[in-house]
């Protein structure tokens, strides 16, 4: 089992769409995946179709971790019907549309009571709530935690529970420099908490292929991270929002747009769990921005 936290420092550079994204790919891949929505704000757990009924949320098992029996108040994302009864076109993988136990796509359910955790002074107590609720998760060979856009007490937690963080940014001044802090970031907090975190990598979401600005960011960011840049990058997509409206996943939406999205999520999760040469050490090259 892997566990991975999907972070950015900055809000509205795609975390969520990259956090479906992967799991869109998980499910066509017949991956067992937990979907871990930290956000207060909750939007994963809309995108991924989940209508809880009398489970517990994210939030309230934080608040009891070693009696929230965490396979009694996960939900099944509404994508895994999608995928045994449409076939997404043919692009899905067999597997998960043969209705096979590997079919799994749960959530641990997102709700605004998790604020009360996303304080910068939780102590090591309170550091490992996340820890102990997934002690009960052995059915999922990969658990994607979707974190809120902060660095406070919700992001600290589930670095704590993770095996790697993979931090999202978009090819811009202000989201690359806050790459570069929360890379820094990572490197303090292995040394104090967490000597076994290991950065997965920097997905660069939002490219827009005909910016020179993007692309002056880009080779900037490679200049920067070197191989903990993560390929392929996600272009922009303009309808990323109706798909996530509703409730559908990347691999289940028509059209060439979608299905050329839909392999790129394919070959980065594939990046992403399964690194070649990766830098483990997280270390940000020092160059300044421009």
């Amino acid at each position: 089992m892997q566990v991975v936290s999907i972070s950015s420092l900055k809000g509205g550079v795609g975390k969520t769409s990259v956090t479906t994204g992967l799991a869109s790919a998980a499910l066509a891949a017949g991956i067992p995946t937990l979907v871990v929505d930290l956000d207060p704000h909750a939007d994963a757990s809309t995108a991924l179709g989940v209508s809880p009924d009398d489970q517990l949320d994210i939030g309230r098992m934080l608040r009891s971790p070693r009696r929230a029996h965490l396979a009694d108040n996960v939900v099944p994302s509404g994508w895994v019907e999608h995928a045994r009864t449409n076939g997404a076109n043919g692009r899905a993988n067999s597997t998960a549309l043969s209705g096979a136990p590997t079919s799994v796509l749960d959530v641990a359910v997102g709700s605004a009571y998790t604020g009360i955790y996303d304080r910068p002074d939780l102590g090591r107590r309170d550091l490992r709530r996340l820890s102990a609720v997934l002690a009960g998760a052995q059915d999922y060979d990969l658990i994607l935690v979707d974190c809120p856009p902060s660095l406070n007490g919700l992001t600290r937690m589930a670095w704590s529970a993770s095996d790697k963080v993979t931090l999202v940014a978009e090819p811009g001044l202000f989201s690359v420099a806050g790459t570069e802090r929360t890379m820094r970031a990572i490197q303090l907090f292995r040394q104090e908490f967490a000597p076994n975190l290991s950065p997965a990598g920097i997905v660069a979401n939002r490219v827009r292929s005909g910016s020179a600005e993007h692309a002056f960011r880009l080779s900037e960011m490679e200049s920067m991270f070197g191989d903990l840049l993560l390929s392929p990058h996600i272009p922009e997509q303009a309808n990323w929002q109706q798909i996530q409206g509703a409730a559908h996943s990347i691999h289940h939406w028509p059209g060439d747009s979608a299905k050329n999205a839909a392999a790129l999520f394919d070959a980065l999760l594939q990046n992403l769990l399964h690194p070649h040469g990766l830098a483990q050490t997280g270390t940000v090259r020092n160059r300044s921005l421009r």
